[in-house]
């Protein structure tokens, strides 16, 4: 009831980016608005291409619903950054309009909720970062290697090949610096994100018999665990930093491997053993 009752200080008309009260509306707990409305206007379309896809095939046999299997190439490199024809890699390209046309209209409709709610653009900025991860394999790198066959298909399996593909194109892709910062950066997002959760739900749910703890208890906890509390703002600001940087580093790891780094990433470990020093 309490959550009811707030909603009403901000389901009011305004604080639309586009198209004045069009669209200004909510659909039981959810706030349509002009993007949400192209959010799945394009979300819809693309689904249905990839349906659409999935019913392509030289033969009957190779025609296929099966979720695993579908699979949207890119157009072949011979096709460079001009289009294709749907089946030679055409369909990706539009799905690749609509994937993006979605993904920032759903951004943009969080600009509206947050102006609506009072609040920062800190859950559209995160999300932006999220699309531009995927506009960086799609679209950024293919163009700086010349063809748009240089982005991953759309498909599970066939997703998961062209990642290990890459890895091997580059060899120990591992080795890669700006893929090094990104897994530590998810893996730390990930332990720094579980031990406030576990410390919550410590001091939310005691023991029977045990009063709920208090803010004063979680500092203590850290500071006697690790010398140090960053409190109960400080840690969803970390959370949010270091997710952040996942996602940043991640993108510019795909994005140095083949535009600006062609050979095997061990080479580039070169300078450490040219120093002067040894």
């Amino acid at each position: 009831m309490a959550m009811l009752s707030f909603e009403k200080k901000y389901r009011v008309r305004g604080g639309t980016l586009i198209g004045g009260d069009l669209f200004d509306f909510w659909v039981g707990p959810f706030y349509v608005g002009f993007f949400g409305v192209s959010a799945f206007f394009f979300a819809l379309l693309g689904t249905l291409l990839i349906v659409w896809g999935a019913t392509l095939g030289p033969t009957p046999e190779l025609q296929t619903f099966n979720l695993w299997q579908i699979s949207i190439a890119p157009p072949d490199l011979s096709y460079g950054l001009g289009m294709a024809p749907i089946d030679q890699g055409g369909l990706w390209q539009f799905i690749t309009i609509c994937a993006i046309g979605a993904f920032v209209s759903w951004a943009l409709r969080q600009v509206e909720i947050s102006r609506k709610l009072g609040i920062g653009f800190h859950v559209p900025f995160a999300f932006s970062f999220a699309i531009g991860a995927f506009v960086t394999l799609v679209v950024i790198r293919p163009i700086l290697m010349g063809a748009w066959g240089h982005g991953f298909p759309y498909g599970i399996m066939s997703h998961l090949d062209w990642v290990s593909n890459v890895g091997y194109q580059y060899l120990h892709f591992h080795y890669n610096p700006a893929h090094m910062l990104a897994i530590t950066f998810f893996f730390t997002t990930c332990l720094a994100l579980a031990m406030h959760g576990s410390l919550i739900l410590s001091v939310t749910n005691p023991k029977k018999g045990e009063p709920v703890k208090t803010g004063e208890h979680e500092n203590t906890f850290f500071r006697d665990l690790i010398g140090y509390s960053i409190g109960a703002l400080g840690i969803h600001r970390l959370g949010l930093f270091l997710a952040l940087s996942a996602v940043f580093w991640s993108a510019v790891c795909i994005v140095i491997s083949g535009p600006f780094w062609t050979r095997g990433w061990p080479e580039w470990w070169n300078w450490w053993l040219e120093l002067p020093l040894w």
